[in-house]
């Protein structure tokens, strides 16, 4: 007696088949529901972005919760006040409406927006400095393309400027501006993972902001670790320009984080903390162009090259801020940051690597490097805490 053989795609598919039966049987035989009975409903909104306009207030909010959420009454600045939604008061799991408020406020001041939905639950939001929502047009993305110039390229390719001066270092002062390296990007590193961290912390419980962060993070560091893999491990300036590639392309995905930051900051009306936003990562990112330099201090790279490098580790600052300006999430947020941390993580592996074997690593000098990297990024972060 032979045994059947079935084709390998059913016997892939089989178990999935299965439980999608099991799973639309329960769900629509009832069974759900009588566990339910006389359970009160487990409501959640996250609020996604506020837009000012002139007398008026507009509220995108998400249900990230299991249950239907009904909006019954809004409060400003705790009086209660008419209110127009859409598409329709109650909101779905995982879906969203758009609120929109008649209301005086002024400019320049704090507001507080109150949702009360139908069983008498709250959620609310602070607008810290309320100032009018730019629009959508030519000027808009002029501005924010301007304020992503002056955040990101202008102070990367400043950054850039110290080339000269390491190709005149001696050997082991250059392993020392390796080291540093590493330390600033540990530094930005750790910061994008917490700010990540921060974002997901506000992302409806159905997205699952935490998971969000590590499938991001550790996703974007295999993926880069696999495609890059061949490139980083040539000998010779080939393997020293991959290196500074990866670098460059780190600091950009970092960058976006940054721009949508300052473009969310001027979204969600707090224009006043955009504009501190805007100086002081300006101030913090110049750092970033020595980073980049350093593994190629002793090539003679074409200065197409170099501004092809400051580009890519500073143009995603632009992207970012029209991002956030325009459509700024939580869920973005999360995304990105997370996406920027692991592709840091992957950046200061391969440095670790080009540093040589394990005496060399833990050098005084090379030790020394990788805390001075880390104390200049926090003397300048110090000018970016909120």
């Amino acid at each position: 007696m032979t045994e059947r053989r079935f084709p390998l795609w059913i016997l892939i598919l089989l178990p999935v088949v299965m439980l999608g039966l099991v799973v639309a049987s329960l769900s629509q035989g009832g069974l759900l529901d009588a566990l339910r009975r006389g359970v009160p409903p487990v409501e959640e909104l996250t609020f996604e972005r506020v837009v000012l306009r002139p007398g008026e207030i507009h509220v995108d909010v998400v249900n990230g919760g299991p249950d239907p959420v009904t909006v019954a009454q809004v409060m400003v600045d705790e009086a209660f006040w008419d209110f127009k939604i859409a598409p329709d008061p109650t909101i779905v799991r995982l879906g969203r409406a758009t609120i929109s408020v008649p209301y005086p406020w002024v400019k320049g001041e704090a507001h507080q927006v109150v949702l009360l939905s139908s069983t008498g639950l709250t959620f609310e939001h602070e607008i810290p400095v309320a100032e009018l929502t730019p629009e959508v047009g030519p000027r808009f993305f002029g501005v924010f393309a301007l304020i992503g110039l002056y955040v990101g390229v202008i102070p990367v390719a400043i950054g850039l400027l110290w080339y000269p001066a390491l190709r005149r270092l001696e050997q082991r002062w250059l392993n020392f501006v390796l080291a540093l390296t590493v330390g600033l990007l540990v530094f930005l590193g750790v910061d994008a993972l917490h700010e990540a961290l921060e974002a997901a912390a506000q992302v409806g419980g159905a997205f699952q902001g935490t998971m969000l962060v590590a499938v991001g993070s550790l996703g974007a560091l295999l993926t880069i670790e696999l495609v890059s893999r061949s490139r980083v491990r040539r000998e010779g300036a080939q393997g020293r320009a991959a290196v500074a590639w990866l670098i460059a392309l780190s600091i950009g995905v970092h960058n976006l984080g940054e721009g949508l930051a300052i473009g969310a900051a001027y979204a969600l009306g707090e224009a006043a903390l955009g504009a501190f936003l805007i100086i002081g990562f300006m101030l913090h990112n110049t750092t970033e162009g020595l980073g980049i330099v350093a593994p190629i201090a002793r090539d003679r790279p074409a200065i197409g090259r170099l501004a092809a490098l400051g580009l890519l580790a500073g143009a995603p600052t632009i992207l970012g801020a029209w991002i956030g300006g325009l459509a700024y999430t939580p869920l973005f947020a999360t995304l990105f940051l997370s996406i920027g941390a692991g592709a840091i993580a992957q950046v200061v592996i391969v440095l670790w690597r080009v540093m040589g074997d394990g005496a060399s690593r833990f050098a005084p000098a090379t030790a020394g490097g990788v805390l001075v990297g880390l104390l200049v990024m926090y003397a300048t972060g110090l000018l970016v805490a909120v």
